[in-house]
């Protein structure tokens, strides 16, 4: 081999490494679940039992890490806390409605505080579906369910 083709052979580029992405990506979605809660041993149950349905959960304690959360990934369901200190789930839904409108189809609200005016108002102008704390599992997985279909 002369130097003229061993220096030849040095300037061929490598072939560019190409990747596939699957063209499912909405399958992808539905299975991500984000929740806001900021109850810790809650948000862990919650947690656990849709990784045990297969579903892929992302669960951060209040509004504005949750904002971080829906402009790096898209989620299927957000689950979210109607109380969270200092960003509630009215304000952090009306912040995902001017950043990423599509998403606002996908909460599912959840609180402790039934009967509250101002909650109950604001689930009834977005049409949103309210859970009521405490909640059995399968009141989630329905929910979920429904929204998925």
């Amino acid at each position: 081999m002369s130097n003229y083709d061993s220096m030849r052979r040095r300037e061929i580029p490598e072939p560019l490494k190409t990747y596939e992405i699957s063209d499912d990506t909405e399958t992808v979605g539905r299975k991500a679940i984000l929740i806001l809660e900021d109850d810790a041993a809650f948000a862990s149950q919650l947690k656990e039992s849709l990784e045990m349905r297969g579903y892929a959960v992302t669960v951060v304690a209040n509004g504005a890490d949750g904002l971080k959360k829906i402009m790096a990934a898209d989620f299927g369901i957000i689950l979210c806390d109607m109380v969270m200190p200092n960003f509630p789930g009215d304000m952090f839904y009306a912040a995902v409605e001017r950043v990423r409108p599509p998403l606002c189809k996908r909460f599912i609200f959840m609180t402790g505080h039934q009967g509250e005016q101002k909650i109950e108002e604001f689930i009834r102008r977005i049409g949103g579906l309210m859970l009521w704390k405490p909640f059995q599992m399968q009141i989630l997985f329905d929910a979920i369910e429904a929204m998925n279909n």
